[in-house]
């Protein structure tokens, strides 16, 4: 496994982080923790999560199982970077009182010890903003964390699916305020067939020192070899990966891929990962795997070196936005 810096911190993290979304809602808590225990064999070091996976009645399901797994010791806890994140409803379904959402102090407070209690731990190393929160100040948000790392409940702060002008507003207010550091982090989703990031979110996190975390790098499985698995009898496509299937250029684009990865005689799935880690600020792409499996195929990625040619071909296929303000502007 290979590391790098997370951001402008000190803190070392794999170039891969391991997505736990579907512990819980797809895949039981004996292989989760078979995943999370490969991982950790592999070197991989950065795990995410988020306090409403699980989701629906089963909300906070993902760190319980996290959690149990910390729990069965060797060391596990002090061996991982652990990422969640603050912003979703917790409240029982049905129960629509206030102060269980979003980024107010109390539901920060709130939440935080709540996601301590479910993973079985007394910090998190990163805590995550899962959302902009359009009625709370960033002063209210930053008293908040101040108080969580004086208390050692956390260490750094991040965002999640920010756009840049909310990036710059945080760590601008965050230096006004002094006394902390600010966002080091932001989640994004960025991947070869979505390259928006590239304009606004990517450009203001290099700027800011943010490491840049890409969620969904296989494009909700779109850029995973999908048509050549439908053409097999594999699993057919579902979600992010059917809506871009059912748009003609999109999935000429994706035949274009898959056929120049086959002239290459390189996996889809592996490729799309390893352009993200060729990617200006990208600390490490987020891999989401339901197997063993499909962990193994992603640390594989981390080795892969793609040729100037088949960047070219790739960016040929799937062109950037380009720089802002150019790309919209003159």
């Amino acid at each position: 496994m290979k590391y790098t810096q997370l951001g402008r911190t000190g803190l070392k993290v794999s170039r891969l982080v391991l997505g736990t979304m579907n512990f819980g809602p797809q895949t039981d808590e004996t292989e989760s923790h078979a995943i999370m225990d490969s991982a950790l064999d592999a070197g991989i070091n950065f795990f995410d999560t988020a306090n409403v996976y699980g989701w629906g009645e089963n909300k906070g399901r993902t760190e319980e199982i996290i959690g149990n797994w910390f729990a069965k010791g060797g060391e596990r806890r002090d061996k991982v970077v652990l990422a969640t994140k603050v912003y979703g409803n917790m409240a029982a379904e049905g129960d629509a009182w206030p102060n269980h959402d979003k980024l107010s102090a109390l539901s920060i407070r709130r939440a935080v010890d709540a996601s301590l209690r479910r993973l079985k731990t007394d910090y998190i190393d990163l805590y995550q903003f899962h959302h902009i929160d359009r009625l709370t100040s960033f002063d209210e948000i930053w008293q908040a964390i101040d108080v969580l790392v004086q208390q050692g409940k956390v260490l750094y702060a991040g965002s999640s699916n920010f756009p840049g002008y909310k990036i710059a507003q945080a760590n601008e207010t965050a230096a006004r305020r002094g006394g902390t550091i600010g966002l080091v982090s932001e989640q994004c989703l960025y991947n070869l067939a979505e390259r928006r990031a590239e304009m606004e979110v990517i450009p203001a996190a290099r700027e800011y020192g943010l490491g840049v975390i890409p969620w969904s790098p296989l494009h909700g499985g779109a850029l995973g070899g999908i048509i050549r698995k439908e053409v097999e009898g594999g699993r057919r496509a579902a979600g992010r990966a059917a809506d871009t299937l059912a748009d003609p250029v999109a999935r000429g684009r994706i035949q274009a891929y898959e056929d120049l990865l086959d002239k290459h005689g390189i996996e889809p799935g592996e490729a799309a990962l390893a352009w993200l880690l060729t990617r200006p600020g990208v600390t490490g792409p987020i891999v989401g795997p339901r197997t063993a499996g499909q962990l193994e195929s992603a640390i594989r990625a981390v080795g892969l070196e793609l040729s100037e040619e088949l960047l070219t071909g790739l960016d040929e296929i799937f062109p950037g936005p380009g720089p802002s303000p150019e790309a919209f502007a003159w």
